[in-house]
């Protein structure tokens, strides 16, 4: 059952920045990747824009690893199952910072019910490494207006791990 299967991640298993999104789709649990189709481009075209890609420097992720049926919130019990994978991989790759894409990741890694405009103000501490949360390239896509913002988040990471 393609339901009961995991995306764990890909990418820089050295790399700086550590990108986790909220659950993959159903493309992506087939090819296990990451960020596929429109939203996968973007996120490429805003790493590529600060000097990164998805191959060097960057590892993507999820908090959830499957995919959630329906465009449902996941639930606390899946988010708390999936916590200690996320801090696993954490531990491995070391990154230089943690960045959180949507609200459902940030509320989830800073534990604080929060709007993500006020999330997007700080640099959070998740498992002992820097944390920014910003729009994840899905809400980027519905909402054009908030591209401005998510670039200026962009430019913070990439100065901070300089």
């Amino acid at each position: 059952n393609i339901k009961n299967e995991l995306v764990f991640g890909s990418g820089d298993s050295n790399a700086d920045i550590l990108i986790v999104g909220e659950s993959p789709s159903e493309n992506e649990i087939k090819d296990n990747n990451p960020f596929l189709g429109n939203s996968g481009r973007l996120l490429d075209k805003i790493l590529k824009a600060i000097g990164y890609a998805r191959s060097e420097r960057v590892y993507l992720t999820y908090l959830i690893k499957y995919e959630i049926n329906g465009s449902r919130y996941p639930l606390n019990s899946e988010i708390n199952n999936f916590i200690p994978l996320l801090q696993k991989q954490i531990e491995i790759i070391e990154p230089k910072i943690i960045v959180g894409l949507g609200t459902v990741v940030g509320k989830a890694l800073i534990n604080k019910n929060l709007s993500i405009d006020l999330m997007r103000e700080e640099v959070y501490n998740f498992s002992s490494y820097p944390l920014k949360i910003t729009y994840s390239p899905n809400t980027l896509l519905r909402e054009q207006s908030l591209k401005k913002l998510a670039w200026k988040d962009f430019q913070f990471i990439r100065d901070f791990i300089k």
